[in-house]
């Protein structure tokens, strides 16, 4: 048996076997086991190694017990050993080569040669291989097949192939993102102006921040949103920053971020710097700084209440 299958091959055979069976098994989600679960790497460096000293210890034992045996003991089992001839040496082996290379015997030298010489070097009449034939006739076929689908039939090429993929990749991303986790945050915020956008924000703003802002921005408890005097800055950032996190410790307003959603801080954030010269009824005395956006151009920022 060990004869058959010799130890270069055993080896490999049962180590990626188990390692096959441990992939099979272990649910890893989309990444392999061994990726997800770092200890099992340790395991297969494990198994490999004692693979390996199996085999030699095994082979260090049957040599011992070789030399332990008498000269009959010895006579006997070369015997039987004859017996179990290599994998070469098998008939079925030998039918399968000559199937594959239609190569001839030696003997049959002298039927094969032509008469060609050159300078004593002759040439023998062999006949292609078959594997070396069968690749090329289906190179002839897979050609043929190419042609007709790409040339004639307009099929796609790799790089319409590419970009549908992409187009397709694009939808696959919007219709995550329907349901993907909000992943807007204060680095990617911008000043949204979409009418539909601004409703949001307005509605968001009704029920949760008129209270003490009025539903106009004038400011009641809290301050005037319509002015150019900010506590906190007055971007779109900053405006972000402050409704996500709330104003002064202990006096100022609350954090929104386990109320509202980042993407509807956003909207209300926005709505709030649309109110921005607006004439309301009554305002309140300006809060804070004089706030000029330099880069922008505008005036912005909601302020937390007093």
């Amino acid at each position: 048996m060990k004869k058959f299958f010799p130890v270069y091959v055993r080896v490999p055979v049962i180590f990626f076997s188990v390692f096959g069976a441990m992939e099979y098994f272990i649910d890893s989600g989309d990444r392999p086991a061994f990726v997800k679960y770092p200890m099992l790497i340790l395991f297969l460096v494990i198994f490999l190694f004692l693979l390996i000293a199996i085999e030699m210890v095994t082979s260090a034992v049957d040599n011992v017990m070789y030399q332990l045996m008498t000269p009959e003991q010895k006579k006997q089992l070369d015997e039987i050993t004859a017996v179990d001839i290599s994998l070469t040496e098998r008939q079925w082996y030998k039918n399968l080569m000559h199937h594959l290379t239609r190569s001839e015997p030696m003997e049959n030298e002298a039927f094969l040669l032509l008469d060609h010489d050159y300078d004593g070097i002759k040439e023998l009449d062999n006949k292609l291989p078959p594997w070396w034939l069968y690749l090329f006739y289906g190179g002839i076929v897979f050609g043929a097949v190419y042609l007709v689908k790409y040339e004639m039939l307009g099929g796609d090429n790799q790089e319409t192939e590419f970009n549908k993929e992409m187009e397709q990749a694009k939808i696959d991303v919007a219709k995550y993102m329907l349901t993907a986790p909000d992943q807007m945050n204060e680095e990617k915020v911008i000043l949204l102006t979409e009418a539909a956008d601004l409703a949001k924000g307005k509605s968001i703003f009704t029920n949760n921040c008129a209270a003490c802002h009025r539903a106009d921005g004038g400011g009641q408890i809290g301050p005037n949103l319509t002015d150019d005097h900010w506590l906190f800055g007055g971007s779109i950032k900053n405006v972000f920053h402050t409704v996500t996190n709330g104003g002064r410790d202990g006096k100022g307003m609350i954090a929104w971020k386990a109320t509202l959603k980042p993407t509807e801080i956003q909207q209300v954030a926005s709505y709030v710097l649309s109110l921005q010269g607006s004439d309301p009824v009554n305002p309140k005395a300006p809060d804070g700084e004089v706030w000029a956006d330099t880069e922008t151009k505008t005036v912005a920022m909601v302020a937390p209440k007093k």
